[in-house]
Protein backbone atom coordinates (compact mmCIF):
# COMPACT_ATOMS: atom_id res chain seq x y z
CA UNK A 1 0.00 0.00 0.00
CA UNK A 2 2.60 2.25 0.63
CA UNK A 3 4.22 1.84 -2.66
CA UNK A 4 1.35 2.20 -4.38
CA UNK A 5 1.04 5.56 -2.67
CA UNK A 6 4.60 6.79 -3.22
CA UNK A 7 4.10 5.89 -6.94
CA UNK A 8 1.14 7.86 -7.27
CA UNK A 9 3.06 10.72 -5.53
CA UNK A 10 5.75 10.38 -8.16
CA UNK A 11 3.85 10.37 -10.98
CA UNK A 12 1.69 13.84 -9.56
CA UNK A 13 5.21 15.33 -9.05
CA UNK A 14 6.79 14.31 -12.59
CA UNK A 15 3.17 15.71 -14.16
CA UNK A 16 3.16 18.89 -12.36
CA UNK A 17 7.20 19.56 -13.02
CA UNK A 18 6.70 18.18 -16.67
CA UNK A 19 3.33 19.75 -18.04
CA UNK A 20 2.11 22.26 -15.44
CA UNK A 21 5.16 24.59 -15.01
CA UNK A 22 5.91 25.04 -18.35
CA UNK A 23 2.23 25.97 -19.44
CA UNK A 24 2.08 28.34 -16.92
CA UNK A 25 5.44 29.88 -18.41
CA UNK A 26 4.03 29.96 -21.89
CA UNK A 27 1.18 31.55 -20.45
CA UNK A 28 2.88 33.94 -18.86
CA UNK A 29 5.07 34.87 -21.94
CA UNK A 30 1.91 35.11 -24.14
CA UNK A 31 0.51 37.46 -21.56
CA UNK A 32 3.70 39.81 -21.26
CA UNK A 33 3.61 40.00 -25.21
CA UNK A 34 -0.16 41.10 -25.87
CA UNK A 35 0.90 43.65 -22.93
CA UNK A 36 3.44 44.95 -24.82
CA UNK A 37 2.16 45.55 -28.23
CA UNK A 38 2.90 48.67 -29.92
CA UNK A 39 1.33 50.64 -33.18
CA UNK A 40 3.93 49.49 -35.82
CA UNK A 41 4.84 45.55 -34.69
CA UNK A 42 4.93 43.49 -37.64
CA UNK A 43 3.30 40.61 -36.12
CA UNK A 44 1.34 37.11 -36.32
CA UNK A 45 -1.54 36.10 -35.56
CA UNK A 46 -2.51 32.45 -34.03
CA UNK A 47 -4.20 31.94 -37.27
CA UNK A 48 -0.83 32.54 -39.34
CA UNK A 49 -1.75 35.52 -40.45
CA UNK A 50 0.82 37.88 -40.88
CA UNK A 51 0.43 42.14 -40.36
CA UNK A 52 1.19 45.15 -38.76
CA UNK A 53 -0.25 46.90 -35.84
CA UNK A 54 -1.92 49.90 -37.00
CA UNK A 55 -3.92 50.82 -33.56
CA UNK A 56 -4.59 49.07 -30.36
CA UNK A 57 -7.35 49.11 -27.86
CA UNK A 58 -7.95 47.70 -24.34
CA UNK A 59 -9.30 43.80 -26.14
CA UNK A 60 -8.62 44.82 -29.69
CA UNK A 61 -5.81 45.41 -32.52
CA UNK A 62 -6.51 46.51 -36.09
CA UNK A 63 -3.87 44.83 -37.93
CA UNK A 64 -3.39 45.72 -41.57
CA UNK A 65 -2.14 42.39 -43.83
CA UNK A 66 -2.18 44.44 -46.63
CA UNK A 67 -2.19 48.16 -47.91
CA UNK A 68 -5.71 48.97 -47.54
CA UNK A 69 -6.29 45.85 -45.91
CA UNK A 70 -7.47 46.12 -42.40
CA UNK A 71 -8.54 43.42 -39.89
CA UNK A 72 -10.27 43.76 -36.52
CA UNK A 73 -8.54 41.17 -34.30
CA UNK A 74 -8.73 39.92 -30.80
CA UNK A 75 -4.97 40.86 -28.55
CA UNK A 76 -4.75 37.69 -27.91
CA UNK A 77 -4.94 36.10 -30.96
CA UNK A 78 -1.35 37.53 -31.55
CA UNK A 79 1.02 34.69 -31.06
CA UNK A 80 4.37 36.34 -31.98
CA UNK A 81 6.12 39.29 -33.20
CA UNK A 82 8.26 38.48 -36.49
CA UNK A 83 10.54 40.55 -37.22
CA UNK A 84 13.76 37.92 -36.17
CA UNK A 85 11.52 35.25 -38.10
CA UNK A 86 11.62 37.69 -41.40
CA UNK A 87 15.15 38.27 -41.62
CA UNK A 88 16.49 34.40 -40.77
CA UNK A 89 13.70 33.33 -43.38
CA UNK A 90 14.60 36.03 -46.83
CA UNK A 91 17.29 35.79 -48.15
CA UNK A 92 19.04 39.32 -49.41
CA UNK A 93 20.35 39.65 -52.68
CA UNK A 94 24.01 38.77 -51.40
CA UNK A 95 22.93 35.33 -49.93
CA UNK A 96 20.87 35.06 -53.49
CA UNK A 97 24.43 35.97 -55.62
CA UNK A 98 26.23 32.93 -52.68
CA UNK A 99 24.09 30.27 -53.44
CA UNK A 100 23.93 30.91 -57.45
CA UNK A 101 21.67 30.66 -59.86
CA UNK A 102 23.77 27.97 -62.08
CA UNK A 103 25.27 31.38 -63.99
CA UNK A 104 29.30 31.44 -63.84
Amino acid sequence: MVQALLFLGLLVAAFLLLIVRPQRRQMAAHRALVASLRVGDDVMTSSGIYGTIRSLDEEAVDLEVSPGVVLRVARGAISQRTEDIEEETHPTDDDASELGDGES
